[in-house]
């Protein structure tokens, strides 16, 4: 893997330190020319720059580093708070500002960004510039290897833009570092309208494309090094987020221009750009399936001979996600493994787990538990055969659902009966856990306790508990374990996904559905290939068979909030939802909500089961794109603030 080269971008990111300033505005002009021939004397030099490069690739799995993971309304978290710092957190509590902006990866140094203590992305940038500019010295590098990095740091120079594109909208467009020489004038670079930045990202994509690999031979060092399949897939969210009514035609943003009367966002609604991310996430799947990339089946993993169906449907997407490398990961975290994201989310199975490294903190909100299906495949609000049925009253589990709650166990209405998706994501109190050493057979599994005063449950210890009643389960592997006697946890390794699979068909059918006046078989296929992984029948019969609007699924605006809602599930906990809420413009709407929980400090059925208030949310539309920092906006007057910072 990537980090397997530490030595060589050690070397690379010591050399990177002393030739590039990082201020607090955009700098793109290296201090210190003649050095740079020495970075690419040869090619082990110039290898060592090319993973100093890669260094800039975000932490996807850090909840201190990625905003997705901790700053919307999907989990909810405590302060303060031991293994995982809550500050990204602040995001999702309100508290953003442009004096020293929250994951601010315009222009601040802060700790998780990358391996260099969190330089700005522009400076990343500049270094794709430099490497790009450079490649071409080495004298002992093959054409075929000089094409491929060439492709690799173009494929970066991209994602970079695009990192920066979705969280601020219109951003500087770093084509070429500029000469030491350049006038004021310059330096001071302007914003570049929406369109622009789109089609600048896409023009390098598509450049990158021809020289990268089909798949990875070398798995043991390359893994999560750019691929053909990864590029486009990168592309298709680029264009989909394109589409998407943030920036297609928003009308909160036409007023926005620069200095020179430029409007930086379309001013009216393109329907043709649903189309042209259509294509390119059917072009992205194809080349996926070429590269041998298919939905993961927790069948191959060989765990399953003693395991009942409903332990497998259950592991079905938990193991898509934390399974090492498999098939559906288009792209995975090569940086790092979610060690810490692990820890917050694994619950204490005896009272000396809390404590040592797990952290029992990382808590689903009452929203998110509530959203995934029921067994028939449809929303609980829609649901036929719950209309009668009052989701927070009790009931006792009896044997016929000892797979996903513990039999003889009282626990809510709201637990019973929902999709395999639900019991694989979500620890809850009463609910059975696979894994933690006992995975070859599924008769004797945990089950978890979340009462006060139970092992895992209540306000103790003080830094480590769940503000919500709930834990996440999805992105803890099942061989991540405990001993029973000791706090020292043991973590299984793998690769986040970034983006894997299902993301695209979910994401194709979506573009799919907006391209037409009325859904047809061909948006069904691609949501009901996804359904049927966890055992869900299609779109179609489930509605028709099971909800009150048995028509919804006929209709362009009824198949969309379907779509919208399998994505919700599909993917929660990865860091889907922030992003797809906001480029939805459903965030509002979501974010306008109280946080709600259970009642934490009950200690009987009773008394736990009280749905609670927990935080005030409060989401404006400023809250959509991330402000620029203050004083980047005072040393550049050329730049213009986003909307209502």
């Amino acid at each position: 893997m990537i980090r397997k080269k530490l030595n060589v971008l050690l070397s690379a990111l010591s050399f990177g330190a002393a030739l590039f300033s990082c201020s607090d505005y955009l700098d793109v002009v290296p201090d210190n020319i003649p050095t740079i021939g020495h970075a690419f004397n040869n090619r082990y030099e110039a290898e060592g720059f090319l993973y100093g490069c890669f260094a800039y690739l975000p932490s996807f799995a850090d909840p201190s580093s990625n905003p997705a993971l901790m700053g919307g309304d999907e989990v909810w978290y405590i302060d303060p708070a031991e293994l995982v710092s809550p500050r990204l957190w602040y995001i999702a509590r309100g508290e953003q500002g442009t004096n020293a902006p929250l994951a601010d990866y315009w222009a601040s140094r802060q700790n998780g960004y990358d391996l260099r203590g969190g330089n700005p992305v522009f400076t990343g940038l500049s270094d794709c510039n430099i490497f790009l500019e450079n490649i071409y010295q080495p004298f002992d590098l093959e054409d075929y290897e000089r094409n491929r990095w060439i492709a690799e740091v173009t494929f970066l120079k991209a994602w970079l833009h695009f990192s920066l594109f979705r969280m601020y909208g219109p951003i500087p467009l770093i084509r070429e570092n500029l000469p030491v020489s350049a006038p004021a004038e310059e330096v001071q670079r302007y914003r570049e309208p929406v369109d622009s930045v789109v089609n600048y990202i896409v023009q390098l994509l598509d450049a990158s494309i021809e020289n990268l690999p089909l798949e990875i031979e070398d798995i043991t060092n390359d893994m999560g090094r750019p691929t053909k399949a990864i590029a486009l897939a990168v592309k298709a969210q680029v264009l989909t987020l394109a589409a998407s009514p943030l920036f297609n035609g928003n009308p909160d943003y036409i007023s926005v221009m620069d200095n020179r009367g430029r409007y930086l966002f379309p001013r009216e609604y393109v329907p043709e750009k649903w189309q042209r991310a259509a294509t390119a996430l059917k072009e992205a799947i194809d080349v996926a399936h070429e590269a041998g990339h298919k939905l993961f089946d927790f069948r191959t993993t060989g765990f399953t001979t003693n395991l009942s169906d409903q332990t497998i449907l259950a592991m079905q997407v938990r193991g898509a996600v934390t399974e090492r490398w498999n098939r559906e990961i288009i792209w995975g975290e090569s940086k790092i493994s979610p060690d810490a994201l692990q820890r917050v989310c694994f619950p204490a199975f005896y009272f000396i787990h809390n404590s040592g490294g797990i952290g029992k903190s990382y808590a689903p909100t009452l929203s998110v538990v509530r959203q995934f299906y029921t067994k028939n495949g449809v929303p609980i609000e829609e649901d036929r055969d719950w209309t009668n049925i009052d989701p927070m009253g009790l009931r006792t589990a009896d044997a016929a659902h000892k797979y996903y709650i513990h039999e003889g166990y009282q626990t809510i209405n709201l637990h019973f009966d929902r999709e395999a998706r639900f019991y694989g994501a979500i620890t809850f109190d009463g609910g059975t856990y696979y894994g933690n050493s006992r995975t070859s057979a599924d008769n004797n599994m945990w089950y978890l306790q979340m009462k006060n005063g139970n092992v895992c449950g209540g306000l103790t210890p003080l830094q480590r508990y769940s503000s919500t009643g709930y834990l996440c389960k999805k992105p803890v592997h099942y061989l991540t374990s405990v001993p029973d006697n000791t706090n020292a946890i043991s973590v299984y390794r793998y690769a986040f996904p970034v983006i894997r699979l299902a993301d695209l068909y979910l994401m194709y059918a979506e573009t799919l559905n907006e391209t037409k006046t009325a859904p047809d078989d061909e948006v069904y296929t691609w949501i009901d290939l996804v359904r049927a992984r966890t055992g869900l029948e299609n779109v179609v019969d489930s509605w028709l068979k099971y909800a009150l609007n048995s028509d919804k699924p006929l209709s362009k605006e009824g198949m969309r909030d379907i779509i919208r809602r399998e994505r919700l599930n599909e993917l929660a906990f990865e860091g889907a939802r922030f992003w797809d809420l906001r480029r939805w413009k459903l965030s509002e709407e979501y974010m306008n909500r109280p946080v709600q929980g259970l009642n934490i400090r009950g200690e009987t059925a009773a008394d736990f089961y009280q749905v609670t208030d927990i935080y005030p949310l409060k989401f404006t539309v400023k809250d959509y794109l991330w402000p620029i920092r203050q004083a980047v906006l005072l040393k550049n007057k050329n730049l213009v603030q986003n909307p209502g910072w």
